[in-house]
């Protein structure tokens, strides 16, 4: 996930801005008698739909534009730039870098739709700008991979971020709700000894480094909203059966080895498994919460981000373990 993360929380904080202001700024007719300061603002802040489109298109072209500066200087000076080319890194990690790329797109598109549909745009048209915006995002950010010779062009990340696109559109197009919810939790990881040094040179040491690199203590899930797919039982609307997706044991890419420049080798444990872990848990649509504070009803749907911590069986390695709580 890393870099790719930082448009979401751009994107997130422009959606809550425009809905907790939909309530006061969709257009209205004002008579002689509605003098309140209420009508004043319907009237006078943002009044037509094109001012909210040019301010939409703007903020995404200010966000992505100012996000790839960022990461140019934070993340790419230091490496050397080459001529485009391409990187089969299908296998890394366990692919759980794959997921992260989809849950990331995923989200990029739910609150990019956000803005455009506040913007003006019908719905469906919302839903296809908000799939664009997040599929040119991450292509841009490919294509720096392309001519940086730490990385390079991957086709199975390009793969990754169309298809967490297509979970988020094809659900709003087929069903105009999101019957299936593509969310992220992550638990505190310890390590002691070579082991440790390793993950502090792989993944840092502060907690929000941890939480954004350490592919040991990331899960990814795919969370079912019940009532959904079961209009007419009694269900609760907001609960959810949510299937994980992670790993352990990984301490690099392709195999648990460094090496120094000189070829020689700094860590070896390839006697510590890799091992691909499933999970299933109860969840919560924390978006079917009956509100009606705007700031409330906002922030319960950046909270559906996360998968909330629940009772979890995990199988993995022919095994099954249950988890009184897991993260």
């Amino acid at each position: 996930m890393k870099k790719w993360i930082l448009p979401i929380f751009l994107l997130a904080s422009v959606s809550v801005w425009s809905q907790q202001s939909a309530t006061i700024t969709a257009p209205v007719t004002v008579t002689v008698s509605d003098t309140s300061s209420i009508a004043n603002i319907h009237n006078t802040f943002l009044p037509n739909y094109k001012s909210r489109k040019i301010l939409i298109a703007g903020i995404h072209t200010a966000a992505y534009t100012g996000t790839l500066l960022l990461l140019s200087q934070a993340w790419y000076k230091d490496y050397p730039k080459t001529a485009f080319h391409t990187f089969d890194d299908s296998k890394e990690w366990l692919q759980v870098d794959k997921v992260g790329h989809a849950w990331t797109a995923y989200n990029i598109a739910k609150y990019s739709t956000e803005t455009w549909e506040w913007a003006g745009f019908p719905h469906k048209k919302a839903v296809m700008l908000g799939g664009l915006s997040s599929l040119g995002y991450q292509t841009i950010l490919e294509t720096l991979d392309a001519h940086s010779a730490e990385w390079g062009w991957s086709w199975s990340d390009m793969a990754a971020n169309a298809a967490g696109v297509s979970l988020y559109c094809l659900q709003e197009w087929g069903w105009q709700e999101q019957r299936i919810q593509f969310k992220f939790s992550s638990h505190p990881s310890t390590y002691s000894g070579d082991v440790k040094n390793r993950t502090e040179d792989l993944f840092g040491k502060s907690f929000q480094e941890r939480l954004l690199k350490d592919y040991n203590s990331q899960t990814y899930w795919m969370s079912f909203n019940l009532k959904s797919f079961a209009k007419q039982s009694q269900l609760p609307a907001w609960l959810n059966i949510a299937i994980g997706y992670g790993a352990q044991g990984l301490y690099g890419g392709f195999e648990n080895t460094a090496y120094g420049k000189d070829g020689s080798v700094t860590f070896d444990r390839r006697d510590i498994p890799r091992l691909r872990q499933w999970y299933f848990s109860p969840d919560i649509d924390f978006t079917k919460i009956k509100t009606r504070k705007p700031l409330v009803r906002t922030m319960l749907s950046l909270l559906n981000m996360l998968k909330m911590p629940a009772p979890a069986l995990e199988f993995s390695n022919g095994k099954v373990k249950g988890h009184f709580l897991y993260f």
